[in-house]
Protein backbone atom coordinates (compact mmCIF):
# COMPACT_ATOMS: atom_id res chain seq x y z
CA UNK A 1 0.00 0.00 0.00
CA UNK A 2 1.30 3.48 -0.90
CA UNK A 3 0.93 6.14 1.75
CA UNK A 4 0.53 9.64 0.37
CA UNK A 5 2.88 12.22 1.90
CA UNK A 6 1.37 14.66 4.35
CA UNK A 7 1.13 18.13 2.83
CA UNK A 8 2.01 21.00 5.12
CA UNK A 9 -0.41 23.87 4.52
CA UNK A 10 1.11 27.03 3.13
CA UNK A 11 1.21 29.89 5.66
CA UNK A 12 -1.70 32.25 5.13
CA UNK A 13 -0.83 35.71 3.92
CA UNK A 14 -2.03 38.65 6.00
CA UNK A 15 -5.33 40.06 4.79
CA UNK A 16 -4.83 42.96 2.45
CA UNK A 17 -1.26 42.07 1.48
CA UNK A 18 -1.03 43.23 -2.12
CA UNK A 19 2.67 42.76 -2.75
CA UNK A 20 5.87 41.85 -0.97
CA UNK A 21 6.54 42.47 2.68
CA UNK A 22 9.46 44.72 1.86
CA UNK A 23 12.69 45.63 3.63
CA UNK A 24 11.64 49.29 3.90
CA UNK A 25 9.34 51.98 2.68
CA UNK A 26 8.13 55.55 3.01
CA UNK A 27 4.78 57.09 3.90
CA UNK A 28 4.64 60.86 3.65
CA UNK A 29 2.70 62.04 6.68
CA UNK A 30 1.39 65.37 7.89
CA UNK A 31 4.78 66.70 9.00
CA UNK A 32 6.51 65.90 5.72
CA UNK A 33 3.65 67.39 3.69
CA UNK A 34 3.65 70.57 5.80
CA UNK A 35 7.31 71.21 5.08
CA UNK A 36 6.94 70.28 1.41
CA UNK A 37 4.15 72.84 1.08
CA UNK A 38 6.49 75.44 2.59
CA UNK A 39 9.11 74.67 -0.04
CA UNK A 40 6.60 74.83 -2.88
CA UNK A 41 5.23 78.13 -1.60
CA UNK A 42 8.74 79.59 -1.31
CA UNK A 43 9.82 78.73 -4.86
CA UNK A 44 13.23 77.97 -3.31
CA UNK A 45 14.81 74.61 -4.16
CA UNK A 46 18.52 75.31 -3.64
CA UNK A 47 20.21 75.25 -0.23
CA UNK A 48 17.95 77.17 2.13
CA UNK A 49 16.34 77.47 5.57
CA UNK A 50 14.89 73.96 5.82
CA UNK A 51 18.20 72.38 4.83
CA UNK A 52 20.04 74.46 7.43
CA UNK A 53 17.51 73.52 10.10
CA UNK A 54 17.68 69.82 9.20
CA UNK A 55 21.49 69.89 9.30
CA UNK A 56 21.60 71.67 12.66
CA UNK A 57 19.02 69.50 14.39
CA UNK A 58 20.43 66.26 13.03
CA UNK A 59 23.96 67.19 14.11
CA UNK A 60 22.74 68.21 17.57
CA UNK A 61 20.91 64.89 17.97
CA UNK A 62 24.22 63.14 17.32
CA UNK A 63 26.22 65.35 19.71
CA UNK A 64 28.06 67.15 16.91
CA UNK A 65 28.60 70.84 16.17
CA UNK A 66 28.24 70.71 12.39
CA UNK A 67 25.98 68.84 9.99
CA UNK A 68 26.02 68.91 6.20
CA UNK A 69 23.24 67.53 4.00
CA UNK A 70 24.14 66.13 0.58
CA UNK A 71 22.65 63.84 -2.05
CA UNK A 72 23.63 60.43 -0.59
CA UNK A 73 25.43 58.64 2.19
CA UNK A 74 27.97 57.54 -0.40
CA UNK A 75 28.64 61.18 -1.28
CA UNK A 76 29.03 62.01 2.41
CA UNK A 77 31.62 59.23 2.77
CA UNK A 78 33.39 60.30 -0.42
CA UNK A 79 33.85 63.92 0.64
CA UNK A 80 34.71 62.87 4.20
CA UNK A 81 37.71 60.91 2.96
CA UNK A 82 38.55 63.58 0.39
CA UNK A 83 38.51 66.30 3.08
CA UNK A 84 40.83 64.32 5.34
CA UNK A 85 43.13 63.42 2.46
CA UNK A 86 43.36 67.07 1.51
CA UNK A 87 43.82 68.28 5.08
CA UNK A 88 46.41 65.66 6.04
CA UNK A 89 48.33 65.62 2.76
CA UNK A 90 47.78 61.90 2.13
CA UNK A 91 48.98 60.44 -1.16
CA UNK A 92 47.38 58.20 -3.74
CA UNK A 93 47.94 54.59 -2.76
CA UNK A 94 47.78 55.26 0.99
CA UNK A 95 45.67 52.70 2.84
CA UNK A 96 42.31 52.78 4.61
CA UNK A 97 41.06 49.92 6.79
CA UNK A 98 37.49 48.84 6.01
CA UNK A 99 35.42 45.85 7.16
CA UNK A 100 35.17 42.82 4.90
CA UNK A 101 31.37 42.89 5.33
CA UNK A 102 29.70 46.17 4.39
CA UNK A 103 27.86 47.80 1.53
CA UNK A 104 30.15 48.20 -1.45
CA UNK A 105 30.13 52.01 -1.19
CA UNK A 106 32.31 51.91 1.94
CA UNK A 107 35.30 50.63 0.00
CA UNK A 108 34.38 52.11 -3.38
CA UNK A 109 34.84 55.63 -2.01
CA UNK A 110 38.38 54.66 -0.98
CA UNK A 111 39.13 53.64 -4.55
CA UNK A 112 37.48 56.77 -5.97
CA UNK A 113 39.76 58.86 -3.76
CA UNK A 114 42.84 57.14 -5.18
CA UNK A 115 43.55 55.22 -1.99
CA UNK A 116 43.70 51.50 -1.21
CA UNK A 117 41.08 49.64 0.86
CA UNK A 118 42.56 47.06 3.23
CA UNK A 119 39.94 44.62 4.46
CA UNK A 120 39.47 43.48 8.06
CA UNK A 121 37.25 40.55 9.02
CA UNK A 122 34.18 41.07 11.18
CA UNK A 123 32.80 39.81 14.47
CA UNK A 124 30.70 36.67 14.10
CA UNK A 125 27.96 37.83 16.47
CA UNK A 126 27.53 41.50 15.52
CA UNK A 127 28.74 41.45 11.88
CA UNK A 128 30.68 44.65 12.63
CA UNK A 129 34.42 45.15 12.23
CA UNK A 130 36.41 42.95 14.64
CA UNK A 131 38.76 45.32 16.49
CA UNK A 132 41.04 42.47 17.61
CA UNK A 133 42.10 42.02 13.97
CA UNK A 134 42.93 45.65 13.21
CA UNK A 135 46.52 45.75 14.44
CA UNK A 136 47.77 43.10 12.05
CA UNK A 137 46.39 45.06 9.05
CA UNK A 138 48.15 48.32 9.91
CA UNK A 139 51.16 49.20 7.75
CA UNK A 140 53.35 52.33 7.43
CA UNK A 141 50.91 53.55 4.74
CA UNK A 142 47.73 53.16 6.81
CA UNK A 143 46.03 56.52 7.23
CA UNK A 144 42.45 55.90 8.38
CA UNK A 145 39.84 53.41 9.60
CA UNK A 146 36.25 53.32 8.41
CA UNK A 147 34.27 51.31 11.00
CA UNK A 148 30.73 50.57 9.82
CA UNK A 149 27.76 50.56 12.20
CA UNK A 150 25.88 47.83 10.35
CA UNK A 151 22.09 47.27 10.28
CA UNK A 152 21.48 49.67 13.19
CA UNK A 153 24.13 48.38 15.63
CA UNK A 154 27.19 50.46 16.64
CA UNK A 155 30.66 48.97 16.39
CA UNK A 156 32.80 48.22 19.42
CA UNK A 157 34.44 51.64 19.15
CA UNK A 158 36.74 51.94 22.19
CA UNK A 159 39.51 49.62 20.91
CA UNK A 160 39.22 51.18 17.45
CA UNK A 161 39.63 54.66 18.93
CA UNK A 162 42.56 53.52 21.05
CA UNK A 163 44.41 52.06 18.08
CA UNK A 164 43.73 55.20 16.07
CA UNK A 165 45.21 57.38 18.83
CA UNK A 166 48.27 55.14 19.16
CA UNK A 167 48.97 55.05 15.42
CA UNK A 168 47.86 58.56 14.49
CA UNK A 169 45.00 57.33 12.30
CA UNK A 170 41.82 59.20 11.37
CA UNK A 171 38.35 57.67 11.76
CA UNK A 172 35.34 58.07 9.49
CA UNK A 173 32.27 56.43 11.02
CA UNK A 174 30.15 54.86 8.29
CA UNK A 175 26.84 55.20 10.08
CA UNK A 176 24.71 55.09 6.94
CA UNK A 177 22.60 52.30 8.46
CA UNK A 178 22.54 53.51 12.06
CA UNK A 179 21.03 56.69 13.48
CA UNK A 180 20.30 57.84 17.05
CA UNK A 181 22.18 54.91 18.61
CA UNK A 182 24.55 55.15 21.58
CA UNK A 183 27.69 53.21 22.30
CA UNK A 184 28.58 53.41 26.01
CA UNK A 185 26.60 56.63 26.19
CA UNK A 186 28.16 58.25 23.10
CA UNK A 187 26.26 58.91 19.90
CA UNK A 188 27.20 57.23 16.65
CA UNK A 189 28.88 59.70 14.33
CA UNK A 190 30.39 61.72 17.19
CA UNK A 191 33.31 59.46 18.12
CA UNK A 192 35.46 59.72 15.00
CA UNK A 193 36.63 62.68 12.97
CA UNK A 194 33.59 62.58 10.67
CA UNK A 195 30.37 60.57 10.82
CA UNK A 196 28.34 59.77 7.69
CA UNK A 197 24.67 58.84 7.39
CA UNK A 198 22.25 57.92 4.60
CA UNK A 199 18.62 58.88 4.08
CA UNK A 200 18.09 56.68 1.04
CA UNK A 201 14.98 54.55 0.52
CA UNK A 202 14.50 51.86 3.21
CA UNK A 203 16.86 53.64 5.63
CA UNK A 204 15.97 54.95 9.06
CA UNK A 205 15.03 58.44 7.96
CA UNK A 206 14.04 58.48 4.28
CA UNK A 207 14.28 61.48 1.97
CA UNK A 208 14.36 59.61 -1.35
CA UNK A 209 17.99 60.47 -1.95
CA UNK A 210 20.19 62.05 0.68
CA UNK A 211 22.99 61.75 3.18
CA UNK A 212 24.62 63.68 5.99
CA UNK A 213 28.11 64.24 7.33
CA UNK A 214 28.64 65.41 10.91
CA UNK A 215 31.79 66.62 12.62
CA UNK A 216 33.08 68.58 15.59
CA UNK A 217 35.74 70.33 13.50
CA UNK A 218 34.96 73.75 11.98
CA UNK A 219 37.83 73.34 9.51
CA UNK A 220 36.54 69.98 8.29
CA UNK A 221 33.00 71.37 8.06
CA UNK A 222 34.23 74.12 5.72
CA UNK A 223 36.15 71.59 3.58
CA UNK A 224 33.17 69.24 3.42
CA UNK A 225 30.80 72.02 2.37
CA UNK A 226 33.22 73.15 -0.32
CA UNK A 227 33.80 69.65 -1.70
CA UNK A 228 30.03 69.03 -1.92
CA UNK A 229 29.79 72.24 -3.99
CA UNK A 230 32.38 71.72 -6.76
CA UNK A 231 35.26 72.72 -4.47
CA UNK A 232 34.01 76.32 -4.41
CA UNK A 233 35.60 78.94 -2.15
CA UNK A 234 33.62 78.88 1.11
CA UNK A 235 32.97 82.61 0.91
CA UNK A 236 30.09 81.86 -1.50
CA UNK A 237 28.39 78.50 -1.11
CA UNK A 238 24.73 79.54 -0.85
CA UNK A 239 22.82 82.17 -2.83
CA UNK A 240 22.16 83.84 0.53
CA UNK A 241 25.83 84.45 1.24
CA UNK A 242 25.80 87.88 -0.40
CA UNK A 243 22.45 89.02 0.99
CA UNK A 244 22.71 92.23 3.01
CA UNK A 245 26.48 92.43 2.52
CA UNK A 246 27.98 95.81 1.67
CA UNK A 247 31.31 97.46 0.98
CA UNK A 248 34.59 95.62 0.68
CA UNK A 249 33.10 92.32 1.85
CA UNK A 250 30.60 92.37 -1.02
CA UNK A 251 33.38 93.12 -3.48
CA UNK A 252 35.35 90.15 -2.17
CA UNK A 253 32.35 87.84 -2.52
CA UNK A 254 31.69 89.04 -6.08
CA UNK A 255 35.34 88.43 -6.97
CA UNK A 256 35.30 84.91 -5.57
CA UNK A 257 31.87 83.62 -6.61
CA UNK A 258 33.52 81.51 -9.27
CA UNK A 259 36.68 80.70 -7.35
CA UNK A 260 37.29 76.96 -6.88
CA UNK A 261 39.96 75.87 -4.42
CA UNK A 262 39.58 72.07 -4.66
CA UNK A 263 38.58 69.43 -7.19
CA UNK A 264 35.07 69.01 -5.83
CA UNK A 265 31.76 67.46 -6.79
CA UNK A 266 28.12 68.38 -7.34
CA UNK A 267 26.76 66.44 -4.35
CA UNK A 268 24.04 68.87 -3.35
CA UNK A 269 20.53 67.96 -2.27
CA UNK A 270 17.50 70.26 -2.44
CA UNK A 271 15.05 71.84 -0.05
CA UNK A 272 12.51 69.19 -1.09
CA UNK A 273 14.61 66.35 0.35
CA UNK A 274 15.38 68.43 3.44
CA UNK A 275 11.65 69.05 3.97
CA UNK A 276 10.94 65.32 3.96
CA UNK A 277 13.95 64.68 6.17
CA UNK A 278 12.89 67.28 8.71
CA UNK A 279 9.42 65.77 8.93
CA UNK A 280 10.84 62.29 9.36
CA UNK A 281 13.36 63.54 11.92
CA UNK A 282 10.60 65.03 14.05
CA UNK A 283 8.87 61.65 14.07
CA UNK A 284 11.99 59.70 15.02
CA UNK A 285 10.69 58.68 18.44
CA UNK A 286 7.83 56.67 16.95
CA UNK A 287 10.15 55.21 14.30
CA UNK A 288 12.63 54.00 16.92
CA UNK A 289 9.92 52.55 19.15
CA UNK A 290 8.24 50.68 16.28
CA UNK A 291 11.43 49.21 14.82
CA UNK A 292 12.72 47.97 18.16
CA UNK A 293 9.31 46.50 19.03
CA UNK A 294 9.11 44.77 15.65
CA UNK A 295 12.58 43.30 16.12
CA UNK A 296 11.60 41.96 19.57
CA UNK A 297 8.51 40.35 18.08
CA UNK A 298 10.58 38.64 15.39
CA UNK A 299 13.20 37.48 17.90
CA UNK A 300 10.54 36.14 20.29
CA UNK A 301 8.90 34.26 17.45
CA UNK A 302 12.16 32.76 16.16
CA UNK A 303 14.00 31.99 19.39
CA UNK A 304 13.13 28.29 19.23
CA UNK A 305 15.15 28.08 15.97
CA UNK A 306 18.40 29.43 17.41
CA UNK A 307 20.15 26.09 17.05
CA UNK A 308 19.93 26.59 13.27
CA UNK A 309 19.44 30.33 12.87
CA UNK A 310 21.55 33.11 14.39
CA UNK A 311 19.36 36.01 15.50
CA UNK A 312 20.56 39.61 15.95
CA UNK A 313 22.97 40.25 18.80
CA UNK A 314 22.42 43.25 21.08
CA UNK A 315 25.46 43.83 23.34
CA UNK A 316 24.59 45.42 26.68
CA UNK A 317 26.83 48.46 26.13
CA UNK A 318 25.04 49.81 23.04
CA UNK A 319 21.68 50.41 21.36
CA UNK A 320 20.40 48.52 18.35
CA UNK A 321 18.22 50.71 16.12
CA UNK A 322 17.25 47.83 13.78
CA UNK A 323 17.36 49.45 10.41
CA UNK A 324 17.13 45.85 9.23
CA UNK A 325 16.76 42.46 10.87
CA UNK A 326 19.78 40.29 10.11
CA UNK A 327 19.72 36.49 10.10
CA UNK A 328 22.39 33.86 9.47
CA UNK A 329 22.05 30.11 9.10
CA UNK A 330 24.60 28.55 11.39
CA UNK A 331 25.69 25.67 9.18
CA UNK A 332 23.67 25.85 5.96
CA UNK A 333 23.60 27.83 2.75
CA UNK A 334 20.95 30.56 2.81
CA UNK A 335 19.73 30.03 -0.74
CA UNK A 336 16.90 27.66 0.09
CA UNK A 337 15.46 29.79 2.86
CA UNK A 338 15.87 33.04 0.91
CA UNK A 339 14.09 31.62 -2.14
CA UNK A 340 11.34 30.17 0.06
CA UNK A 341 10.70 33.57 1.65
CA UNK A 342 10.73 35.36 -1.69
CA UNK A 343 8.25 32.84 -3.08
CA UNK A 344 6.04 33.67 -0.10
CA UNK A 345 6.19 37.42 -0.81
CA UNK A 346 8.79 38.30 1.85
CA UNK A 347 11.58 40.44 0.46
CA UNK A 348 15.18 39.64 1.45
CA UNK A 349 18.64 41.09 0.86
CA UNK A 350 22.07 39.48 1.16
CA UNK A 351 23.82 40.68 4.30
CA UNK A 352 26.34 43.02 2.69
CA UNK A 353 28.65 40.71 0.71
CA UNK A 354 31.72 42.67 -0.36
CA UNK A 355 34.94 40.77 -0.95
CA UNK A 356 33.20 38.19 -3.16
CA UNK A 357 31.67 40.77 -5.49
CA UNK A 358 32.56 40.17 -9.16
CA UNK A 359 34.36 43.50 -9.49
CA UNK A 360 36.45 42.87 -6.36
CA UNK A 361 37.26 39.30 -7.36
CA UNK A 362 38.47 40.69 -10.67
CA UNK A 363 40.62 43.28 -8.89
CA UNK A 364 41.93 41.25 -5.94
CA UNK A 365 41.32 37.58 -6.69
CA UNK A 366 39.84 35.17 -4.16
CA UNK A 367 39.94 36.96 -0.82
CA UNK A 368 37.43 34.84 1.05
CA UNK A 369 39.96 32.27 2.24
CA UNK A 370 41.60 34.98 4.36
CA UNK A 371 38.32 36.19 5.88
CA UNK A 372 36.49 33.20 7.39
CA UNK A 373 33.65 35.13 9.04
CA UNK A 374 32.97 37.15 5.90
CA UNK A 375 33.03 33.91 3.89
CA UNK A 376 30.44 32.37 6.23
CA UNK A 377 28.20 35.44 6.11
CA UNK A 378 28.44 35.65 2.31
CA UNK A 379 27.17 32.08 2.17
CA UNK A 380 24.67 32.08 5.02
CA UNK A 381 23.47 35.57 6.03
CA UNK A 382 20.70 37.85 4.81
CA UNK A 383 18.28 40.38 6.22
CA UNK A 384 14.57 41.13 6.20
CA UNK A 385 12.61 44.23 7.11
CA UNK A 386 11.48 45.26 10.58
CA UNK A 387 10.44 48.82 9.70
CA UNK A 388 7.65 50.86 11.21
CA UNK A 389 5.19 50.19 8.40
CA UNK A 390 4.93 46.47 9.17
CA UNK A 391 1.86 45.23 11.04
CA UNK A 392 1.80 42.52 13.68
CA UNK A 393 0.20 40.26 11.10
CA UNK A 394 3.08 40.92 8.72
CA UNK A 395 5.60 40.02 11.42
CA UNK A 396 3.71 36.89 12.48
CA UNK A 397 3.50 35.82 8.85
CA UNK A 398 7.29 36.16 8.51
CA UNK A 399 7.80 34.03 11.62
CA UNK A 400 5.30 31.44 10.38
CA UNK A 401 6.99 31.21 6.98
CA UNK A 402 10.46 30.69 8.48
CA UNK A 403 9.12 27.96 10.75
CA UNK A 404 7.34 26.38 7.80
CA UNK A 405 10.59 26.27 5.83
CA UNK A 406 12.38 24.35 8.57
CA UNK A 407 9.41 22.03 9.08
CA UNK A 408 9.52 21.15 5.40
CA UNK A 409 13.25 20.53 5.67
Amino acid sequence: MTIAPVKTPRPSRPAGLKSQIGVGGIVLGAREKKYLRQVIASNRLSYGPLTRRFEEEFARAHSCRFGLFCNSGTSALHVALAALKEQEGWRDGDEVLVPAVTFVATSNIVLHNGMKPVFVDVDKATYNLDPTLLERRVTPRTRAIIPVHLLGLPCDMDPILELARERGLKIIEDSCETMFARYKGRMVGSMGDIGCFSTYIAHYIVTGVGGLAVTQSPDLAVRLRSLMNHGRDSIYISIDDDQGVKGERLKEIVAKRFSFISVGHSFRATELEAAIGLGQFEGRGAIIKARQANARRLSDGLKDLQDRLQLPSVPADRDHMFMMYGLALRSEDKTGLVNFLEEHDIETRDLMPLINQPVYKRMYGDLEKDYPVARWLNRSAFYIGCHQYLSRRDLDYIVECIHDYFRRR
